[in-house]
């Protein structure tokens, strides 16, 4: 991987990450119109850390509200009640739909799933799904609202997304759309969601590259590293832009950005423009 391939990959890594259209078909996508090599799952999952560490500083003092509860209540019984315990206990069993799923589907992952008309299709199927959610959604409900059941469905959601083209935020949001929460409920939820699962995949993947794994040892370390970091940054300007729009705003410009890139690319995939794998 070269440096210029690394900087468009890093800014699509930020710009895809947390709108629902996403990120992993982004990069798949982008390598296959600049004729590169697919950058692969590893090098998605090491850039995605760039775009956690966004999140950990957009959200840090709820973050670091729900991380001091959460402790606090595994020692007081009194502090078990609170709205942030809670959120810290949420988030762990949200996380594990896509920490089991992922080990078991790690290889399909990394090669079958990666095929472009099955990501032309998951960009398709699930902006209709999303679009729906968008409209039938009672958007009543707070994040004060959440409870274990919302929880699980939230990280089966999000365990979807281990198929590029579903994308993390979509699925998550669409879930949240559906359990009657509002959008920016929805959405911070995700964000949040998303943080022990990506990380973990992330420094998994980096510690398979850098312990000479087969499917890591190609990571080239220092355009993967200034990738991460343009993640970053751009990422968290997205994060800011997004919550604000989503005030007001519906999903429906993503729905239409997302039929019309998946049907675009089933037209360039059936031309042999593009190698369907």
């Amino acid at each position: 991987m070269g440096w210029f391939e690394a900087v468009v990959l890093g800014v699509v890594q930020g710009l895809t990450e947390f709108l629902p259209i996403s990120s992993s078909a982004h990069l798949r996508l982008v390598g296959e119109a600049f004729g590169w090599d697919d950058p692969g799952a590893a090098f998605t999952a090491i850039t995605q850390i760039g775009t956690e560490a966004a999140v950990l500083l957009y959200f840090r003092h709820d973050i670091a509200r729900i991380i001091g509860a959460w402790v606090s209540s595994l020692f007081r019984s009194e502090r078990r009640g609170d709205p942030d315990a809670r959120m810290g206990w949420l988030i762990i069993v949200g996380s594990i739909p896509i920490v089991v799923l992922g080990l078991l589907f790690q290889d399909q992952i990394e090669t079958t799933l990666r095929d472009l008309r099955i990501v032309a299709t998951a960009l398709i199927v699930f902006s209709l799904i999303l679009y729906w959610a968008d409209r039938v959604g009672a958007k009543k409900r707070e994040l004060g609202d959440l409870t274990v059941p919302h929880g699980i469905i939230y990280g089966l959601a999000q365990a979807m997304a281990l198929i590029p083209g579903v994308s993390r935020s979509g699925g998550t949001i669409t879930a949240g759309l559906f359990l009657g929460y509002t959008r920016s409920a929805a959405a911070r939820y995700s964000f949040l969601l998303a943080i022990p699962a990506v990380l973990g995949s992330g420094f998994f993947q980096a510690y398979e590259a850098l312990t000479g794994d087969v499917e890591g040892a190609g990571v080239a370390w220092g355009p993967t590293i200034l990738a991460t970091v343009l993640a970053f940054g751009v990422g968290l300007a997205v994060i800011a832009w997004l919550l604000r729009y989503l005030a007001h705003g519906s999903f429906v410009p993503f729905v239409v950005y997302r039929i019309a890139l998946g049907v675009l690319v089933l037209v360039l995939v059936q031309t042999g423009v593009f190698a369907a794998t």
